[in-house]
């Protein structure tokens, strides 16, 4: 063997050995979701790659984010939502999306949780299809179909999200097959109910910030419902504010026990001093004084 070809293999194999060394020194901490996308954060002994410096990876299905991060954030959103109310979420976060009351559920089961896949489509249902297949175990299917009467799903649709174990559907829009539907376990919202279904000549939009029950929805943002409403979160700080909901929850909990001992609300709230002030002109707030 030539030295030319000796020095040629020698190089390639320190790039290969350079490779191999980078793939274990660099690993990917949990992605940060951003309007832009998704952008991993990397680390080469300490030395942060800031998140600028990282081209965003547009995200359109759930394979492309991280499974394991992902269930596990989803996994305590889901706990700490279950002890939890939506009233108790509006109460401590002004950032909550609240929905239009107008969406009304129509199935057996008001409570719901799980990142939003969405939809855009006016009077043609061809996009909820292609949502639904997108979607998968613990999605909210959330379809703007800008308020319009038209129906857009109905029992078959239910019956696929069942079997595929979604979390919902919540459509701003027209749903049919109520004879099924009323007694179906999946939490299902609409704005109408309506018989006449729409076409399947148009694609939807899939993916996209979407409107529904007058207010904003992106894909992987965290719908919750249940006897009063629906509600809509930032991923980002869906935990805090659930966390502050239950501590209000917990609060709650104890004024309730007091009352049932014959207390009234005088004696569990700043009533007399909140009034004072006010009349004074003052700025007060009334709470809660366990």
């Amino acid at each position: 063997m030539s030295r030319a070809w000796r020095v040629t293999l020698t190089l390639f194999a320190a790039v290969e050995f350079a490779g191999v060394l980078a793939y274990l020194w660099l690993p990917i901490a949990p992605v940060a979701l951003t309007p832009a996308g998704v952008r991993l954060r990397l680390s080469r002994r300490g030395r942060v790659i800031p998140w600028d410096d990282l081209a965003p990876v547009s995200v359109t299905t759930r394979s492309e984010l991280p499974g394991g991060y992902r269930r596990r954030m989803i996994d305590e959103i889901r706990r700490l939502a279950a002890e939890v109310d939506t009233t108790a979420l509006c109460d401590v976060a002004e950032d909550v999306r609240v929905m239009s009351p107008a969406l009304r559920c129509r199935s057996a089961n008001p409570v719901l949780c799980g990142p939003a896949v969405t939809v855009r489509c006016r009077d043609d249902f061809f996009g909820v299809i292609q949502a639904i297949e997108l979607a998968q175990a613990g999605d909210v299917l959330v379809v703007d179909g800008g308020g319009r009467e038209t129906a857009l799903a109905g029992e078959l649709f239910a019956r696929v999200a069942l079997g595929k174990g979604l979390a919902g559907i919540v459509v701003d829009g027209g749903y049919r097959d109520l004879r099924f539907v009323a007694g179906c376990r999946l939490p299902i919202y609409s704005r109408h109910v309506t018989p006449k279904a729409g076409t399947t000549a148009k694609p939807g939009v899939l993916g996209a910030t979407v409107s529904c029950g007058g207010v904003p929805v992106a894909p992987g943002d965290i719908v919750i419902a249940d006897h009063d409403g629906i509600v809509v979160l930032d991923p980002a700080a869906a935990v805090a504010r659930l966390t502050a909901a239950a501590q209000v929850m917990a609060t709650e909990a104890q004024v309730a026990e007091r009352l049932a001992a014959g207390a009234t609300l005088a004696d569990v709230l700043n009533t007399a001093e909140h009034a004072d002030r006010l009349a004074r002109g003052e700025p007060s707030r009334l709470r809660f004084t366990l």
